[in-house]
């Protein structure tokens, strides 16, 4: 059995694609192009740590809109998905100018929270960083600024990130 991060570290590129060619239910990955920019560099001219974080919460919501929930919908709808935890291990340094994709796709879901796998890949190939978000499925009760309450995650919800 190959482990969760030797397959994470197989996936190919592609904007939002499955990845199983035999027709099995595998999930779906999601990519988000990111350009590291001078400003995302500390003095020594390496990215800023907190530059990944950013970059995980963009492909994320990125990976949602994919699926049909943009923001616009997610207001409309008074959905959010809170951040509960969030990880990084810094694999390779990347340096400004670099271009890479995160590469994103669920890797479990829980019954009102879920976990998304991430790996920043440089164009060259070269792993610069795997992280994970673990956020909460909600809907707040009145709208924005009113109490937020986790919701079941629907089999509708999960077929979206699953390829067929």
């Amino acid at each position: 059995m190959v482990s969760a991060c030797a397959r994470f570290g197989l996936l190919l590129s592609g904007a939002m694609r499955a990845n199983a060619a035999d027709g099995t239910d595998r999930p779906v990955v999601a990519v988000f192009p990111v350009q590291l920019q001078w400003g995302e560099c500390d003095p020594a001219g390496i990215i800023f740590y907190p530059t990944y974080f950013r970059w995980f919460d963009s492909a994320t919501w990125h990976m949602f809109a994919q699926a049909g929930y943009h923001a616009k919908r997610m207001r409309t709808e008074h959905r959010a998905m809170p951040l509960v935890t969030a990880d990084c291990e810094f694999r390779n340094p990347a340096e400004q100018a670099d271009r890479a994709e995160v590469r994103s796709r669920i890797l479990r879901w829980g019954g009102k929270s879920f976990t998304i796998g991430h790996q920043v890949v440089r164009e060259d190939g070269t792993v610069l960083a795997e992280g994970s978000e673990t956020r909460v499925w909600g809907r707040y009760v009145s709208g924005p600024g009113s109490p937020l309450k986790g919701e079941p995650i629907t089999e509708e919800l999960k077929a979206l990130f699953r390829s067929k």
